[in-house]
């Protein structure tokens, strides 16, 4: 039997749907593929889904690099499993066994394919409604809005637009940063966002339900578990087994692109800290991640209408409204006046 891998599964399965066109000059215009319907689970963007005929959540996942159903569903579903030699997989929390299941109908929106292989990974449950992460291995193959205000994700094929503003969707300048190549073995959305105005690295994570700054870098700027106005926040978990501190702490200033917002909170932590490894035959403990960038996550999406282009390897961004990150506020002193933080940025 010929097994499919799910990532060439959902680009046959998105090209299937009608595509509708949008001109955006005379020569470039961008075809969409497919138009997802989304809802939110813990601040997770979901799309529905079913496996063997019974219903699932799939988490739209720039942070993941690779596809996977996490162990817990895949043990619900009763699929089949066998370990996955020379793979291993890490994230927040640490390392995560990998094992490989065989799926007999897996359904993605409206389109279905049989006889699927899926990678396994997890050592946590996500809980109702969470999974399969759909990854960056596959959404790279296309350009990507996130319109969550309208609860929307809309997947593009550009035609004919370099050096063309892929904002369609606005008259007035759009928001627009660089990103860097995808390296095809370890796809990922780089860029570069300013804390205090110093540049940061981070990546575009849709599956982190928060924004996370690093904690090496929130103390590059000044700020500390100790620094006064920092709180700690709930802890955060992943793939691995462990929870991992969080902090919310204030900063001067966060910047992207053109849009820069003055005294917000923001969460720090050292995400990645249990995700090391020793070599075979070696006691030497290596860090799976050189440097933890920023994650920009769910709550930034929420909060802008976004495109991803792949191909001109640009993020473009509009701010629609809302807090832009999710961060519990510092304790006020009795005397204080009620005051947000966050909500809106200067353009």
């Amino acid at each position: 039997m010929s097994w499919r891998w799910l990532p060439a599964f959902c680009v046959a399965a998105a090209v299937a749907t009608p595509g509708v066109a949008y001109a955006q000059t005379s020569k470039c215009r961008l075809l969409k593929i497919v138009d997802w319907p989304v809802r939110f689970v813990r601040n997770h963007v979901v799309v529905d889904g079913a496996i063997n005929g019974q219903k699932i959540g799939i988490i739209l996942d720039t942070g993941a690099q690779r596809s996977v159903i996490l162990r817990s569903s895949a043990v619900r579903l009763d699929l089949p499993r066998r370990e996955a030699l020379g793979y291993r997989f890490y994230g927040v929390g640490g390392e995560s066994k990998v094992e490989i299941a065989t799926v007999d109908d897996f359904k993605l929106g409206a389109v279905s394919t049989k006889d699927m292989q899926l990678f396994v990974a997890g050592e946590s449950d996500f809980g109702e409604g969470g999974d399969v992460l759909l990854g960056e291995d596959f959404l790279q193959r296309f350009d990507v809005e996130f319109d969550l205000p309208n609860r929307a994700v809309r997947l593009f094929q550009p035609k004919d637009c370099e050096g063309v503003s892929l904002a369609y969707w606005t008259k007035e300048t759009a928001g627009e940063v660089a990103i860097e190549r995808i390296d095809e073995s370890r796809p990922r959305i780089n860029l570069t966002v300013r804390i205090n105005g110093k540049p940061v690295d981070a990546f575009l994570d849709s599956g982190a339900s928060t924004s996370v700054l690093s904690k090496e870098d929130a103390a590059s700027v000044g700020v500390t578990p100790e620094t006064p106005g920092v709180v700690a926040v709930r802890p955060s978990g992943g793939l691995g087994a462990k929870k991992v501190e969080n902090w919310s702490g204030p900063f001067q200033s966060f910047a992207i692109g053109n849009e820069s917002i003055p005294d917000i909170r923001i969460r720090f932590a050292d995400l990645f800290k249990d995700a090391t490894f020793a070599e075979t035959g070696s006691r030497v403990v290596r860090k799976a991640f050189e440097r933890q960038p920023m994650l920009l996550g769910a709550d930034f999406l929420r909060s802008h209408r976004t495109l991803v282009s792949h191909t001109q390897r640009r993020l473009y961004f509009t701010y629609a409204g809302g807090p832009v990150f999710v961060a519990e506020p510092a304790p006020k002193p009795a005397a204080s006046a009620d005051r947000e933080t966050g909500t809106k940025p200067d353009n």
